[in-house]
């Protein structure tokens, strides 16, 4: 299809992109917007629908020939593209992706494996948090991303644009009962659930182990895990803090976890999983 070209600001087919700045395609909504050549390419790549892609006209040659042919291309000059979204924009490259039907436990975690990795965030309120999890998980290869009914909206802008668009690759679950979805984990996945939370009775990172299915649970920016999620959890485990410390960001800390428990030497138990 060839580019299209958009002169004017009340162009309906812009409509998605209009005053990004004032508002997000939320949570109940059908689209999301990804911002920049690299997101632009990791969404196609995807499985994800494309609805249309909005250049600028200086994009426009570079960029148009690696949009699917059935997908609309709407270029408009520079100036024009900061008046529609409400702010400054300099990438000059933007796309309009459609969410995927609400998905099950059943969908997004697979039975058949041996080994599993999962994180699970009960209750993320930032939304560049969001896509700093969103990355560490794909980063260190865990299978599944599961979210609880509290957590922000994992497909606003700024939370894909942190994520560098993984959040179109690592299966995710935004789970619409999070203490059912554990529950399942526990009895029909067998997987171990592990709460990451500063406790003095929690063992330490450096010697833990674990078994062949595991969850990590990582709690807010502010209360951590709340007990509920505590309680749904068979083990406790730490990252001693010093000097006064009393934790560390949830993205650094899950950084750390996320290492540790996927490197050979977080296998070598004989115990649960």
């Amino acid at each position: 299809m060839s580019p299209i070209r958009i002169d004017s600001f009340d162009d309906a087919r812009v409509a998605s992109y209009r005053n990004l700045k004032d508002r997000e395609l939320d949570r109940g909504g059908r689209f999301f917007i990804a911002e920049g050549e690299h997101l632009l390419r990791r969404l196609i790549e995807s499985d994800f629908e494309i609805d249309s892609v909005l250049l600028a006209d200086r994009r426009a040659e570079e960029i148009a020939p690696l949009v699917p042919d059935h997908v609309p291309v709407y270029v408009v000059p520079q100036q024009r593209m900061t008046e529609i979204l409400g702010m400054k924009f300099h990438s000059g490259v933007l796309a309009c992706g459609r969410r995927k039907g609400r998905q099950t436990l059943d969908q997004v975690v697979p039975k058949d494996r041996e080994r599993l990795t999962l994180v699970v965030c009960p209750e993320i309120a930032n939304v560049e948090n969001i896509g700093s999890l969103i990355r560490l998980a794909a980063g260190f290869g865990a299978d599944a991303m599961i979210l609880g009914e509290r957590c922000h909206d994992p497909f606003w802008r700024q939370s894909i644009r942190v994520s560098m668009g993984t959040i179109f690759k690592i299966p995710l679950l935004q789970s619409d009962d999070l203490m059912r979805d554990l529950k399942r984990l526990r009895n029909e996945w067998k997987v171990e659930l592990i709460a990451t939370l500063l406790d003095p009775d929690a063992e330490p990172l450096a010697s833990s182990r674990r078994g062949p299915r595991i969850g990590l649970l990582f709690g807010n920016e502010a209360q951590g895990l709340d007990d509920q999620s505590i309680a749904a959890c068979e083990r406790k485990v730490t990252i001693p803090m010093h000097h006064g410390t009393d934790s560390l960001n949830v993205a650094v800390a899950a950084g750390i976890f996320l290492y540790h428990f996927t490197s050979p030497p977080a296998f070598a138990s004989t115990g649960g999983g």
